[in-house]
C-alpha cells in the first residue's frame, strides 16, 4: 500500500492545501479586523502563515485521509472567533465576514488558473504531462486551481459550521435567521450525511469537470 503511493504529489497537495486555508482563513480575520472586531489580529490570525491557522485534525489528518481513499473531503482550519460585540453591524458584517473565505479561494482559484494557462500556452501541454521540469509547478498550479474552487463551493453550502450558513443567516429575516439557527447544533452531522451518501461528490464532480475544460480550452 504505502509503495503505490506518491509522496511526491501528497506532500504538493498538502503544500497547496495548506496555502489555500491560510488564504480562506485569514481573509475572514482581515474583514472581520475591517469591521471592528479586532479580536482576531490580537490572536495573530490576520496571517497568510499557516502555521497561525493549522488544526490538526482538519488541517493534516482528514485530508491525507481524504486522499489515500480518494473520498471527497478537503479539509478545515481552525475558525477565525468573531466578537459580535465589536462589529458595528452585527448581522450585516458577518455576510461579509462569512463571505470572504469563499470569495478569497475563488480569486485565489482564478490567479492559479490564469498563471498555469500562461505555462500550457507558452510551453504545451508536455509541461503537465512529465515531459518538462515544468511538470512540478504546472502540478502545483493545477491543485491550486481545483483546490480553491472545490474549497469556494463546498463552504458556500449553507449548512453551520460552513461560511454559506453565514452568509444566508445574514440575509434572512430576524425570526427567520433564529429558526434557520436551530439547526446549528446538528450541522456536523449533516455534513458527515453528505459525505456518506455520496453527496459531496456528487456537487463536486461538475465542478472538477469545468475546471478540466476551463484548463485545456
Amino acid at each position: 500500500m504505502l509503495g503505490q503511493i506518491d509522496f511526491g504529489a501528497l506532500v504538493l497537495w498538502l503544500a497547496v492545501l495548506l496555502f489555500s486555508l491560510s488564504i480562506h482563513e485569514s481573509s475572514h480575520a482581515w474583514v472581520a479586523d475591517h469591521f471592528g472586531d479586532y479580536t482576531a489580529r490580537y490572536l495573530g490570525r490576520v496571517s497568510l502563515n499557516p502555521l497561525a491557522h493549522i488544526d490538526p485534525l482538519g488541517t493534516l489528518i482528514f485530508p491525507i485521509f481524504a486522499y489515500l481513499t480518494g473520498i471527497p473531503l478537503i479539509g478545515w482550519a481552525k475558525p477565525v472567533p468573531v466578537n459580535a460585540v465589536h462589529l458595528r453591524n452585527p448581522r450585516r458584517d458577518q455576510v461579509f465576514i462569512s463571505a470572504a473565505g469563499p470569495l478569497s479561494n475563488l480569486l485565489a482559484g482564478l490567479g492559479f488558473l490564469v498563471l498555469l494557462k500562461i505555462v500550457l500556452l507558452t510551453w504545451g501541454q508536455g509541461a503537465m504531462q512529465g515531459h518538462s521540469v515544468l511538470t512540478p509547478l504546472s502540478q502545483m498550479l493545477y491543485i491550486g486551481v481545483v483546490l480553491n474552487f472545490l474549497l469556494a463551493i463546498f463552504n458556500l453550502i449553507p449548512i453551520p459550521p460552513l461560511d454559506g450558513s453565514g452568509v444566508i443567516y445574514g440575509l434572512l429575516p430576524h425570526e427567520w435567521a433564529e429558526r434557520y439557527d436551530r439547526i446549528r447544533p446538528y450541522g456536523m452531522l449533516l455534513l458527515f450525511a453528505l459525505l456518506w451518501t455520496d453527496v459531496l461528490r456528487v456537487i463536486f464532480q461538475p465542478i472538477q469537470m469545468l475546471i478540466r475544460r476551463l484548463i485545456w480550452v
